[in-house]
């Protein structure tokens, strides 16, 4: 029994990985649940799953989950401390880092110093300090497992001992692959909320329209497979069939194909190295009458070129990039911001905040709070 503690776990990812928990009662079990806001969902799965712990970091609904809990032998506790407290837990054998932006990341550098094997779904977490994550994961011996359906296809692809020629990251394109320039000046919050593959939390939805998400997975797949920037190839997949590829030093490519489903990869992480059974929709190849592949445009999707820099930039420009982004992403959310507005913040922060090469997570935090800070004033 691999007992998981789901940091996270009212989000998209979180709700899919206890649908796998539920469907393999005899081999995980949800040790830990925590949320962020969701208080009434966090106590609806805690009464669904009896863990051991649960954790809600905003500290003003820790008295309704308490009262909701009472009658269960549950601990509650609350505040951002508990989540990298709790992730300790000698009886925890797994964490799923699937909480949503800066705030994975203390909990799951608690968690790997704490010998955990960490599946990671937290893009935020390699693209902000990709350098400091892997050095500890390799300090503290802790397998780095990939949940993003395209990581995780790539990571099933590798063959031991052949070296990657080149990575074939696809992308879906999002709802706005065929607007031009001006088209996107107008673009509505619902319209980029209307994500054509994918049904994911609101932050991550609008990252997919800008395709911000996309360069945080150039980053994250830089870190992850060690690979450098001008060999991973971004590729727009609309149907989202191919989840990502591989191509090897003889030209051969090997790609992963499912349906877009993240249950599977959360279900692959969980259970490394086996497969699993389970009853999920299958692919039907008589059904597929168009796989197409496109090139990226990265003039009116100016987020991308901004990831691929970052990464070329390095030290703690990525982790600048990031935050400007959050702020930029929840100001286009609150329909404060146009969308095309998102882009121009991130760049002007990026060249605004100062850059520093040598990072310690002190420093990672100083950037974060700095480029918040400024990106609030373009705002």
């Amino acid at each position: 029994m691999r007992k998981i503690a789901i940091l996270g776990s009212t989000g998209s990812i979180g709700t899919q990985a206890l649908d796998v928990i539920a469907s393999n009662p005899e081999l995980f079990e949800a040790y830990v649940l925590t949320a962020n806001n969701n208080v009434d969902l966090l106590i609806e799965q805690a009464r669904r799953f009896q863990p051991e712990v649960v954790v809600i970091a905003n500290e003003m609904h820790y008295d309704k989950l308490r009262r909701a809990l009472s009658d269960l032998p549950i601990k509650v506790y609350a505040g951002a401390d508990a989540l990298c407290d709790v992730v300790k837990d000698d009886n925890v054998d797994m964490v799923l880092a699937a909480m949503v932006g800066f705030a994975g990341l203390k909990p799951t550098i608690s968690a790997i110093k704490a010998s955990k094997a960490i599946a990671l779904a937290n893009k935020e977490t390699l693209v902000v300090a990709g350098d400091l994550i892997t050095r500890l994961c390799r300090q503290y011996r802790v397998p780095l497992l990939p949940v993003d359906s395209e990581h995780s296809a790539i990571f099933q692809c590798l063959e031991p001992g052949n070296a990657i020629e080149k990575i074939l990251l696809t992308a879906s394109g999002g709802p706005f692959r065929n607007y031009d320039a001006e088209q996107l000046k107008s673009v509505s919050k619902s319209q980029a909320l209307a994500h054509p593959t994918w049904n994911m939390g609101a932050k991550i939805t609008i990252d997919s329209a800008s395709m911000m998400n996309k360069g945080f997975e150039v980053i994250e797949a830089h870190w992850l497979f060690d690979v450098d920037a001008d060999r991973i190839q971004v590729v727009v997949h609309p149907q989202s069939v191919i989840h990502s590829m591989v191509q090897f030093r003889d030209g051969a490519v090997k790609a992963q194909l499912g349906m877009p489903d993240m249950r599977l990869p959360i279900q692959y992480a969980f259970a490394y190295p086996k497969r699993l059974d389970s009853d999920y929709e299958r692919l039907d190849f008589f059904q597929l009458h168009d796989l197409t592949f496109e090139k990226p445009d990265t003039t009116r999707f100016r987020c991308l070129k901004l990831a691929y820099d970052a990464l070329a930039e390095g030290g703690n420009m990525a982790c600048i990039m990031n935050a400007a982004n959050e702020i930029a992403n929840r100001a286009f959310i609150d329909d404060v911001i146009p969308f095309t507005r998102i882009a121009e913040i991130i760049e002007q922060t990026m060249q605004h905040v100062d850059k520093q090469f040598d990072c310690s997570l002190e420093t990672y935090l100083d950037t974060d709070r700095k480029a918040r800070e400024y990106a609030r004033t373009l705002i």
